[in-house]
């Protein structure tokens, strides 16, 4: 049996944490860098040299050789380059291992090498890396070695933002300004800080590596193009929860542990909906350090996969016909002493400061609802949301019978009384303990629901950063806060102000509010009666970004210039249109290199055995032979005509502008074309013997792991 794991005693332990700086750095050091954690201070460069000296002999001793400024640009992944300690070799032939203060603050790297939507171009190389001191380094371990990885922020020469995490400092930054505003009315002088906190749920699929490697779709574009449905699907619910098997349970064991070491707080794994599907969640942190954490999950989760003759699938939608894969986002506001500002309290209809910022949250997603949506737009999510198993592409928010009692309240009668109390869970056994259930239910089909003490976003695709999404709730809510602030500081009388104000702001908000069943039909004809925005593709989506109002939304708080904001949006449309483009060929190189030959030795067989049984035998009766076969060529001829129109219009977008014009008529012409040549694919994939189909099936994909 082997040893127990003593997880307080690895968690953190590749991690150069606040108590392995109090350890290592001078008193006045830690101090000061402290200071520039907390409160923004200019970090001086004597500090900076101690600190970059601490951390380099800490990250020595664990191994390390080398360093990396770990950024994230707009690819959505993480990027890093391996610099070593050594110094110049000296006269005796011996080196040094170095690190300076300047090594730690600032790197550089070819900026135009990564999407900038038209802020750098080739000649326009030179973009930075900064140190962002807020969110921990660490020392990540793999093929290559140790390496001490120094979360930064990326950004061009001339200033702009390159990457997901500057706008997301920039949104903290903005927020706290705001809700200390809020705070500040209501009596508390205490708080100095108020952070975004995030928790994201993270689901994934496995399967067997052996197999992946023999589907040119999975390698190539993360998602089957063609696959029929086996004869089980999750249609029995028995995966959900369920026992976790041996194999998969010894991966999530490596997982945590691995994940433990880095200071990921890897708190709930299960079994999710669909067969091979499975889901890991972390407990809250900044929001910040949550987004890194996150990026460190995903990586961290490809990674031990490997090892375990596995691969990890982040795609939203690997599989047609079963569960997608959504990365919830739970979004809270706490201060630095503790405050919860979502906490409804045991009487939420007479916490005025609770309503007082739901309202202004009510007030940010209805204004803002397009932007929000935007912010979970990928083209794998495109599969996923509406598609009974994630929320529909319509922002709405889900209070629960509690809260929306509450705000019905005050729509109706002016004034909140009461609220719903928590009753007791009855189960009719005697031997179970009485329990006391929440005030409400909840409601899985809400792309924005209340639940408890939080917000959680769950439109948000698997393989997404989180930064995005977390940006945009960051800057809405701060733009709402600002807005009543600035009305509020200036009421003579503050109680009946901010009682008239949450009144008015539930009663113009009002039509965000929806506790029903968001995969009805009668939801979105509802939706689009209340004049809700119904964006069903990324496509549809981007266009909120460049709006007037995003713009001046985003500029007043210093979180994206028009500029900035003009080149994500670029971005996206040639990330949309690559990822169409990848997808049609790869299904046209699937279906003319392995599917068409395939079924042509089936047809050429089954033709033989006909004439075969008809020579031997003449009076035979080969009737169900020769419709079979008959089907089969009739199939062929679909895939052939349906492969000659996806070549077609493939060719047609590759003449198409780049940008906008490009991705619309990948969406409107190349996926219609491509969905045209699976259909028929996957009937022959139901008819050809599997000794001669060229890859494994989803049965063998998701139930064979």
């Amino acid at each position: 049996m082997s040893e127990a794991l003593n997880v307080s005693a690895i968690f953190a332990e590749d991690v150069f944490t606040d108590t392995v700086m109090k350890e290592r750095l001078p008193k006045k050091v830690y101090e000061e860098l402290r200071k520039t954690i907390d409160e923004g201070a200019q970090l001086d460069s004597v500090v900076a040299d101690v600190v970059a000296n601490a951390m380099k002999d800490w990250a020595i001793e664990k191994g390390a050789t080398h360093y990396t400024h770990w950024f994230q640009p707009l690819t959505g992944v993480t990027a890093e380059k391996h610099d070593s300690f050594i110094s110049a070799p000296k006269e005796n032939g011996k080196v040094l291992m170095e690190f300076s203060g300047k090594e730690l603050i600032k790197g550089e790297s070819d900026a135009s090498s990564f999407p900038s939507g038209g802020l750098r171009a080739t000649f326009e190389a030179r973009g930075y890396t900064v140190w962002d001191c807020t969110s921990p380094a660490f020392v990540k371990r793999d093929a290559v070695g140790a390496i001490l990885c120094i979360p930064t922020a990326f950004c061009s020469y001339t200033g702009e933002a390159l990457d997901k995490k500057t706008p997301l400092l920039r949104s903290m930054e903005a927020i706290n300004t705001q809700a200390l505003r809020i705070l500040r009315l209501f009596g508390n002088t205490t708080s100095k800080k108020v952070i975004p906190s995030v928790g994201a749920e993270q689901e994934y699929f496995l399967v067997d590596r052996a197999k992946y490697l023999k589907r040119k779709d999975l390698i190539f574009t993360g998602r089957t193009l063609f696959g029929a449905m086996p004869p089980k699907g999750q249609e029995l619910d028995d995966h959900y929860f369920g026992g976790i098997r041996e194999r998969i349970g010894a991966y999530m064991k490596d997982l945590n542990e691995e994940l433990w070491k880095l200071g990921v707080s890897a708190k709930t794994q299960h079994n999710e909906a669909a067969p091979a599907q499975h889901e890991l969640a972390p407990i809250y942190a900044q929001a910040n350090i949550a987004v890194d954490h996150n990026q460190i999950t995903m990586e961290t989760m490809k990674k031990v996969a490997s090892r375990h003759g596995m691969v990890c699938l982040l795609h939203e939608k690997p599989f047609k016909g079963v569960n997608g894969s959504g990365k919830h986002d739970n979004w809270s506001l706490t201060t630095d002493d503790g405050i919860n500002m979502l906490n409804p309290g045991k009487t939420p209809h007479d916490n005025k400061m609770f309503l007082l910022v739901l309202t202004a949250i009510m007030k940010a997603v209805d204004t803002h609802a397009d932007l929000l949506r935007e912010s979970a737009a990928n083209p794998g999510n495109d599969h996923r949301l509406g598609a009974n198993e994630a929320p529909p592409a319509i922002i709405s928010m889900f209070l629960g019978d509690q809260i929306t009692d509450v705000v019905d309240q005050l729509i109706n009668t002016g004034d909140a009384t009461s609220s719903i109390k928590a009753g007791r869970l009855k189960t009719g056994v005697s031997t179970l303990p009485a329990l006391r259930k929440d005030a409400t239910d909840r409601n899985r089909t809400s792309p924005f629901a209340f639940t408890g003490n939080k917000f959680e976003f769950r439109m948000v695709g698997s393989s997404d950063s989180v930064a995005s999404p977390n940006v945009v709730l960051n800057t809405i809510v701060a733009e709402a806060f600002c807005d009543i602030a600035d009305e509020l500081e200036k009421a003579e009388n503050f109680d009946e102000a901010v009682h008239n104000m949450i009144k008015k702001l539930a009663i113009e908000h009002e039509r965000i509010i929806f506790n029903g069943d968001g995969y009805a039909e009668e939801w979105v004809v509802e939706a689009e009666r209340r004049g809700l925005p119904n964006f069903k593709t990324m496509v549809d989506a981007i266009p909120a970004l460049t709006t007037e109002k995003s713009i001046t939304l985003f500029e007043k708080f210093g979180v994206f210039t028009k500029a900035e904001l003009e080149s994500r949006a670029e971005v996206q449309y040639e990330a949309y249109s690559k990822a169409i483009n990848i997808e049609a060929r790869a299904m046209y190189d699937i279906a003319t290199k392995q599917i068409i030959p395939a079924v042509i030795k089936a047809t050429t067989q089954l033709s033989n055995s006909i004439n075969a049984v008809k020579m031997a035998c003449p009076e035979a009766d080969t009737e169900v032979q020769t419709d079979l076969l008959k089907e089969t060529s009739n199939l062929l001829v679909e895939t052939k005509t349906a492969l000659a129109k996806l070549v077609e219009v493939t060719e047609e977008a590759s003449k198409k502008q780049i940008g906008k014009e490009q991705a619309e008529y990948f969406n409107t012409h190349v996926k219609v074309a491509m969905d045209n040549l699976r259909t028929p694919v996957d009937k022959l994939e139901m008819i050809v013997d599997k000794d001669l189909w060229p890859m494994p099936s989803y049965g063998d994909l998701i139930f064979e792991v």
